[in-house]
This record gives C-alpha cells, structure tokens and sequence, in this order.
C-alpha cells in the first residue's frame, strides 16, 4: 500500500493505493495542536493500517505557518564582518509607492543576534582574508550565552568557495553541538547577498520545529511498525526523503498546494491539453498555478508572506497564487459600509457557524448552503450534518443588518465578491503571464473548487471545465505521483561568447555528481533518473535573468548559437520584444534532478453500477436574478463513462460538491473525468 496524507488549514486528507488498484480516502478536521491527531483520525476513518504499507508521502502546513505566525525558533545569524546588516537593509523597492505608512518586513533575526567574523573572499573564490577562528568562537560564545535554538551562517560569496563556511560549521558543531545549524552553501549557492541570507535564516528559523515535528510522525509510523519508505513533499513540485527534509526544511514551505498542482499537470497530459490552468480551493484560500506543456511553471523568486512585507527564499518554487477565499473566510461589513470576504478565516475551529462548533461569523460555506448549492445532510458523504438555521442567523446577525439586505441577497453578494477574489488568482497566473484562458482548460480540486469552477471560468472566458476524480482529496492524490526532485544551482558569470559547451559541461558535472549521489541514497536507480539543465541568461546589463533549457546531453551545450537563440525566443515571448544583436551573459547553471515515481495509480474516477446517477431534485439560486431554478441531482460515483447532460444540474460526491450552470453542457470522458463545456 502507498499512502498519502495532506494536512491543510482545515482539513487533513488521506488517499491510499493498494497493491490490487484499490483507492481508500478519509477527510477530517486538521488539529492545529497536534497534527498527528488528525493523521490518526484519517488512517481509522480509512479503515487501513500503516503498518505494511511501502511507500508514505507527507505534505504539510507546518514550515510556512511557523513564518507567518512568527512562531520558530530563536535564532541567530553570523555573516562576514561589515555586513551583518545587509539582512534588514534588503532591497531599495517600495513595493507600496503611495503607502505612507508603509515599512519595511520585520527581520527574524533581531539586530543584537546579528553577529560577524573576521573572514573575506572575493567574488571569485580567492581568499582576500583568512578566517580568524578566535572571532568566530567568540561569535559563537555569544549565542550560546543568549541561548539561541538556531544558527544561520551566510559568509559573502560562499556560494564562490565554501571553505569558510565549512570551517565555521564544524567549530559550531564542536563548539555548540545542540544549535540546529543551517550553511548557506548547503541551501543554494547563488549570488545575491540579501536573498541567500533571508532563505538561510527561513531555514534556520523553522528547522527546530519542523525537524521536532518530523521526528514525532517518525515516532507515529514507528509505533504502527511502517518500515516503508518515508517521503515529504517539496515546494518545486518533488519528494525528497524525510533526512534531506530535517536538514533543508526550507523546501517545505508549500508542500501541500503543489501537489495538487502536479496531479492538474497529468491531467492534462491524460488529456492532451498543453495549457492547464490549476485551481485549488480549500476551507481556508484558493490557490492558482499555471501547468505549460505538462510542466508546472517554477519560479525562484518567492516571498514567505507576499512580496510586500514577505521574507524572501530564492529557492525554486511551483508558481502558485494564493488568495485569502476559502470555504471558511469570513464575510463582514468595513467602516464605510462596503462588504468583504476574507482573508480572515474561521478554520477547522470553531469552522463556518453552519458546522454547529461554536462558529458565529458568516462565511463562503454558510451562503452556498444558503443558496441551495450544498445539501446539508449530504456534506462530506453525509459524514456531517451542517445547520442551516445556524447559517442564516450568522448572515442575518452581521450581514443583512448592516446592509439592509435579504437574506438571499446578502448570500448572493458573499459569493459574488468570493468569485472574483478567486477570479483575480487566476487571471494572475494567466492573463498577467502572457497566456490567453481561452487556450486553456481549468482542472478544479480541493473540496471548494468544483462549486465555484464553473462561475470563475465564465468571469474568463476559459470555455472547459475538468473535474478530477476525487477533488475534495486532489492534492493527496498528486503525492502519490509526485517524482523524487531536487533542484541545484550555481553562480557562473560569464559571457557567452566566452565560454565553451566544454566548460559548461565541466562546471555542471559536480552538479550531477551530488544530485545522482542524493537521489541513490533515497532510493531512486539509475535508470529511473533523469536530469533537466538551465542557463539563467539575459542581455549584458540586465538585472533579471531568463532560465533557458538546454538539451538532456550535455554535449550539446556545445552548439551555444542554438542556446542563444533559444534565450532570444524566450525573451520575446515573455517581454514582447529581444535583442538578437546584443551580448548575452550567463550568470547561473541550474539543475533539476527527478527520480520518477513508480506510482501505479491511474487518475481513473471510480463508477460503481450499484449506484444509481440520478438521486432526485433540489431548488438552486445560481444568479444575481435571485430566481429559484429546479436542478436535477447526480451522484458522481454512479455516472458512468460516456454519459451526457445540460445543466443546471448538480453532482455529489464525498468531499464535494460539482455546480453546473444553465447553458453548461456536462460528459464524463473514458476516465471519469467530469468535462464541463462553459456556456456563453
């Protein structure tokens, strides 16, 4: 058996694979106290056992809310002397031009836990001064007294030659052995000074924690005799083992939302579709990724938080949108009378006042059921009872009081304002990148997703619609297809016109060395791996750079005309314009290492004949019209292949719930896959 367990902001979600192709799901509330708890509830509700199982893929939101809350470690930094300040001086942007009050992100690393030795080396790798160990231990004395949990060493241009950094490693570890230590070289060996420094103190910041939290569910899988293998999900759309995740937690940050990402990449590549846009909606936010020619879109520019007020980490990361628009944001009335949704949420606890936990404020949940979109009795397969009176005296207390609504209209008007909160992640992911939604398809999941698919891809004009099978669990379902990664780069600045596809070849073959070695140890062989190569290129005095593949054999990088012209293309097809005529300089190789999965689960949706596709009719409001509309109601898992209807209808199914608008025309394809044809 392979296992897969997805904690969110508010549901924990298990899928399971057997031998045979059999697939077991279970859904409960995420325990934010003890996550665990949760992963307990699933595998019982599953009615599986651990112990036996081969293979357990974890994604978790442990590493990123520890950010957000401001709830890691202690920890201190020590960098080069005469920069100890680079990391709260960061960047001279203002991303809030007219902000007034705008400031700058608060470090978490105080100025007094800053602290440098005396050491140098120059871009180049040669040594300009010799590391003073008596500067360092004293450095190293210092944090001990203030009892630091964590320490950060990021030393100018270690990414050119490390030794250093080495050498200061082992005197902490000597020195200081029960510090988590975390060594900028070991995290990424790229230039740019602030960036390298905050994504080493990210890493050191959440390490204690998340390694402490890794070693329980160690202890979990110890204690129901699993002796299988143990992967985490990574934030660039891989697996790695649970060893390489203690020591660069950092790779964690989003391994919940990219999985699903990863299953929308083979959907599309099921169903032939090179532009899929992926939308994921859960209890707490929404989440948007582009997937181009089967490959989700990465991006090494990230900020934990936002880019406003967020900590850096230029690691590579699946480019994912994310809004504050979920099953459980709270609607409420600001002080000029105007309606919002979210980013506030009411969680897993007490969750919308529908749930009947003590929940009192109006959410996104509580309007669809309102509105006739969700059946009480039906919510999680009937696992749930929701309330509606619950629902409409939240609404009413805080809605239609202040707004002087109806009860349907303020409903209504939560969705609406939903909706295009959602509809911007999307457009973001699309429309600002440069892709046409009418190119694409939108392959919706989460337990929210297929509810609101359908109205987002009319705000668009994204003319299909494709529901996974099992949506409500879509991201533990792309755990289990998700492929051993990980991703590698080195600084190497240098003209074209002045290197060699000998030398790039030379330079990236260290590279490979360490990523075969990793991949090996975690359990992939040699013929299951496969590496991808990129220049990051741009014009001689450009800031910014352009990652451009190059072909698998790295012999070939000796036709760098064709890499050239490659850089040019992709310059033109992001910016609207290149410079055939100009230099071009390299400034980084970059590599990506997968270890394929031997995953044997087929995206197949599950039809059961027992069960009949038709389960009667329910009264719906889909529009601002406010006009009651008689919707058959289908059962998923009794919709066999081939079968055909126009909407409105609605389709249940454990988890969620599928709306289909007036005009909409609905077929499950060969695999079971819901396609929605949007109507004009």
């Amino acid at each position: 058996m392979r296992i897969a367990v997805d904690i969110g902001g508010t549901f924990t979600d298990l899928v399971a694979l057997d031998e045979q192709g059999n697939i077991f799901q279970s859904k409960s509330l995420t325990t934010p106290k003890d996550l665990a708890l949760a992963i307990e509830e699933c595998v019982l509700r599953a009615g599986i056992q651990i112990g036996g199982a081969e293979f357990f893929v974890h994604g978790s939101t442990i590493a990123i809310n520890a950010v957000l809350e401001r709830k890691g470690a202690l920890t201190g930094l020590i960098t080069t002397a005469g920069f100890r300040d680079v990391y709260e001086i960061g960047r001279g942007n203002r991303p809030e031009g007219y902000n007034l009050f705008f400031k700058r992100p608060v470090p978490l690393v105080p100025r007094d836990l800053r602290l440098e030795v005396d050491e140098r080396i120059y871009a180049s790798g040669e040594v300009l001064r010799p590391f003073n160990v008596e500067s360092a231990r004293g450095a190293i004395a210092r944090l001990k007294e203030r009892e630091v949990e964590s320490v950060a060493v990021c030393l100018l241009h270690s990414y050119a030659n490390s030794i250093h950094e080495e050498n200061l490693g082992a005197l902490l570890w000597r020195d200081f052995p029960e510090a988590y230590v975390s060594l900028s070289h070991e995290i990424l060996r790229e230039f740019r000074e602030y960036e390298r420094t905050s994504t080493t103190v990210l890493n050191a910041y959440i390490g204690p924690i998340v390694s402490r939290y890794l070693i329980s569910l160690e202890k979990l899988l110890a204690s129901s005799r699993f002796h299988g293998a143990f992967r985490i999900m990574q934030s660039n759309g891989g697996a790695m083992a649970v060893e390489t995740a203690k020591k660069i937690p950092v790779t964690m940050m989003e391994s919940g939302p990219v999985a699903g990402v990863i299953g929308a990449a083979k959907i599309g590549e099921i169903l032939n579709c090179r532009q899929v846009i992926s939308f994921d909606m859960g209890g707490t936010t929404a989440k948007a990724s582009f997937v181009r020619d089967f490959h989700p879109e990465v991006t090494s520019s990230y900020y934990i938080g936002g880019y406003v007020s967020g900590h850096p980490m230029m690691l590579p990361v699946v480019d994912i949108v994310e809004v504050g628009a979920g099953g459980g944001s709270i609607a409420w009335v600001d002080q000029a009378g105007g309606m919002k949704v979210g980013p506030q949420s009411a969680g897993a606890d007490p969750g919308p006042a529908c749930y009947g936990k003590g929940g009192e404020e109006p959410t996104v949940t509580d309007a669809n059921v309102i509105l006739g979109r969700i059946d009480p009795a039906f919510f999680l397969g009937g696992g749930v009872c929701l309330e509606t009176d619950k629902a409409v005296s939240a609404v009413e207390s805080r809605i239609c009081k202040a707004l002087d609504l109806s009860l349907v209209e303020a409903a209504m008007g939560i969705l609406t304002i939903a909706n295009f909160n959602m509809s911007l992640a999307v457009r973001a992911v699309s429309v600002e990148r440069g892709y046409d939604p009418r190119d694409c398809i939108l392959v919706a999941s989460g337990g929210g997703g297929p509810l609101h698919a359908a109205a987002i891809a009319r705000e668009l004009s994204v003319s299909r619609v494709v529901i996974p099978p099992m949506p409500a669990h879509f991201s533990a379902l792309g755990m289990l297809l998700a492929d051993l990664k990980h991703d590698y780069v080195q600084t190497y600045l240098r003209e074209l016109l002045e290197t060699s596809g000998h030398e790039l070849a030379a330079r990236f073959a260290p590279l490979e060395k360490q990523a075969r070695e990793i991949l090996s140890e975690e359990g992939a062989n040699g013929n299951g791996i496969f590496l991808r190569r990129f220049l990051d290129m741009r014009y001689r005095g450009q800031e910014y750079t352009i990652a451009v593949p190059v072909d698998e054999d790295s012999e070939s990088l000796n036709d760098l005309e064709r890499v050239r012209t490659k850089f040019d293309a992709l310059h033109q097809e992001q910016y609207g314009h290149s410079a055939p005529t100009e230099p071009v300089v390299i400034v980084n190789l970059r590599l990506s290492a997968l270890g394929r999965s031997e995953s044997r689960l087929s995206l197949k949706a599950p039809y059961r004949e027992s069960e009949s596709g038709r389960q009667g009719e329910r009264s719906v409001i889909f529009d601002a019209g406010l006009r009651l509309v008689l919707c058959p109601i289908f059962l998923r898992a009794g919709l066999e292949p081939g079968a055909e209807f126009d909407g409105p209808a609605i389709i249940e199914e454990i988890g969620s719930t599928i709306l289909v608008y007036p005009g909409d025309r609905v077929h499950v394809n060969e695999m079971g896959h819901i396609v929605i044809d949007v109507g004009k």
